[in-house]
């Protein structure tokens, strides 16, 4: 009886869970979800040829350095790198004391051991690169009431982030005159700037790059497509430090799992080479 009951019981959930799909089905093919700015106009990042792309691959350090070097200069301005301390720097070749002049100019956050005071003081390989912000209250007022995101880990939390940060640093441009004809209502608010590759199609950062704005101590251009290329592999490398490691452990795994298929495979032979089918 008890048995009889569970499956009645079973068969109604089925029921009603099937019901439920096709009534979500039917209403979605009758009266279909309206289409949207964002659907209709926001682009998927465009494809950059990183070096560390693909399963070899690996960080350039000099690119590295250049895009440091742009987040020094520009990004840092509105940005922190919370997770990333001036040490861990040496990964991209500098030496200890390279490594404490960059620290250096940058101030963090301190307390004056005479008074007790807030205060700041220079950095030191140590620190953690500091918010350009004393809090959210004074970066919201200086951002049309934004907050400016951390960008230690901006690379994993975008969907293709290397791509992705490389894409929403050059897609600023004008409102295509297609999407103001069928979403007048979408027109970009003042104060806020259309990208296609933002989730909104307008967010508050002013296009931060332009040509000629950083000047590269190793000869390469002083474009916005190389500034954008470069602090998107910084920031690939900030998110991912270890990713060079991790592709080495994952190649000696397949290597290893390849040699022990095959010892399995002759072990199996083996034990078996006398017993007829």
């Amino acid at each position: 009886m008890v048995r009889i009951g569970g499956f009645i019981i079973g068969v109604g959930f089925v029921f009603a869970l099937l019901l439920g799909i096709w009534d979500t089905v039917y209403n979605w093919i009758k009266e279909p979800p309206a289409a949207t700015a964002e659907h209709e106009f926001h682009h998927h990042p465009k494809k950059v040829d990183f070096s560390f792309n693909g399963f070899f691959g690996k960080y350039d350090n000099r690119q590295l350095q250049r895009g440091l070097q742009v987040y020094k200069e520009v990004c840092a301005a509105c940005h922190s790198l919370r997770l990333v301390s001036f040490r861990d720097l040496q990964a991209l070749g500098y030496d200890e004391g390279q490594v404490k002049t960059i620290a250096k100019g940058f101030q963090v956050p301190s307390i004056n051991p005479e008074t007790g005071e807030p205060a700041t003081r220079d950095g030191i390989p140590s620190d953690r690169f500091p918010s350009p912000y004393a809090n959210d209250v004074a970066a919201r007022a200086a951002n049309n009431n934004a907050i400016p995101p951390d960008l230690s880990l901006m690379a994993k939390a975008r969907h293709d982030g290397s791509n992705y940060i490389y894409s929403l640093l050059t897609g600023y441009q004008d409102q295509p005159a297609e999407l103001l004809k069928e979403f007048p209502e979408a027109k970009t608010p003042q104060g806020l700037h259309y990208n296609p590759y933002f989730a909104t199609l307008n967010l508050a950062m002013i296009p931060p790059l332009s040509n000629g704005q950083v000047t590269y101590s190793d000869g390469t251009a002083a474009t916005r497509d190389n500034y954008a290329k470069d602090v998107a592999a910084f920031l690939t490398w900030t998110a991912e430090p270890k990713m060079e490691a991790r592709k080495t452990a994952g190649l000696a795994t397949v290597i290893f799992l390849l040699i022990f298929c095959f010892l399995a495979y002759g072990a199996k032979k083996q034990i078996w080479r006398n017993v007829k089918d």
